[in-house]
């Protein structure tokens, strides 16, 4: 009896750590990886660029957000780096921003992401903290990515650097700064990357999920209404629901079922690809609705970490190669 019940936790040890590096650590095709970094950090770089709308007025020494009240929102933290808190003349703001769009330009289109997507991470936090009181859920979305698209291998698919690579013109550059595989080459890092995004993202939708639990209005049905019926957010009217309040009461409670399982429904096979279809109405609605179009995008671009690199490649490599971001030999 003691010989069966040993065998069977020896085999559940093996078969948990088993899974956990195959989990972890299997190599990946990075296609969606790079397709991530194709439309995130085209997101990224657009937030950045509105910002040049009124930068003076927000960044600027007589601006709305000062340095005071910025650092105000986090003490004495080591974390809240922005080296915007050492600029005080509006020739070098200007200066700093337009650098920084460049080098946001540069990542989007997969050009020397070595180097640039360090440097992305750095200017996002750094108007993040700088806009300290002025941040919605776009600009955690895009740090999250950015974060993320810091770890793995963020122009081994759909980039310059892939089109270069292949001419030979980085030649002269180290592998490390390189920093490309082949289109189709497998990585570890960019499974890690993956695996954190799409840990995040459940995140996200769990404690998004269980934190309208505490509302009334999630329980009674009335939450979505509340949602179109406000006008400061209102970009389309669809107070005509209101002469349907089932469908409002249907739509409500699917979004908190849908938040809520999210972290429990997303992982297996047959559901996952429900689970991601849903997000596509959801986040569409918020963007179309609400007003909310480069949230509810971003939204979707994060979703796209639970896409299989498969269908990224089925649908993304004939028009890469039209565009000359997938050499020819990649098509499926």
């Amino acid at each position: 009896m003691m010989h069966v019940v040993t065998d069977y936790f020896r085999e559940l040890r093996q078969a948990s750590v088993d899974g956990w590096n195959r989990f972890w650590f299997a190599p990946t095709d990075p296609a969606t990886f790079g397709l991530i970094r194709l439309f995130g950090g085209s997101m990224i770089f657009y937030t950045h660029l509105v910002w040049s709308l009124d930068l003076l007025g927000f960044f600027g020494p007589q601006g709305r957000i000062t340095d005071e009240f910025a650092r105000s929102f986090y003490g004495d933290s080591p974390f809240a780096f922005s080296y915007l808190f050492w600029i005080d003349s509006p020739a070098l703001l200007w200066t700093v921003h337009i650098i920084g769009l460049i080098i946001l330009a540069m990542f989007a289109l997969g050009l020397f992401t070595r180097i640039t997507s360090v440097l992305t991470f750095l200017i996002t936090v750094s108007y993040m903290h700088r806009a300290a009181g002025a941040l919605f859920g776009l600009d955690q979305i895009n740090g999250l990515l950015a974060l993320y698209l810091m770890v793995g291998p963020a122009g081994a698919a759909y980039s310059l650097d892939n089109i270069l690579a292949r001419k030979g013109w980085l030649d002269f550059l180290p592998p490390w700064l390189r920093g490309t595989t082949g289109q189709r080459d497998e990585s570890v890092t960019a499974n890690i990357a993956i695996r954190l995004i799409q840990i995040h993202m459940c995140i996200v939708y769990l404690f998004a999920g269980t934190g309208k639990l505490f509302g009334e209005t999630w329980w009674n049905g009335t939450a979505m209404w509340l949602s179109f019926a406000n006008y400061e957010y209102r970009s389309m009217d669809m107070t005509w629901l209101a002469s349907h309040p089932y469908i409002l009461d249907f739509l409500t409670h699917l979004t908190i079922v849908w938040e809520c399982s999210y972290i429990v429904f997303v992982w297996p096979r047959l559901t996952r690809p429900l689970v991601i279809a849903l997000a596509v109405p959801l986040h569409l609605g918020i963007a179309l609705c609400m007003g909310m179009i480069t949230f509810g995008l971003v939204m979707l671009i994060a979703n796209l970490a639970f896409v299989s690199p498969a269908l990224v490649r089925m649908v993304v490599d004939p028009l890469a190669q039209k565009m000359r971001l997938a050499p020819a030999t990649d098509a499926t």
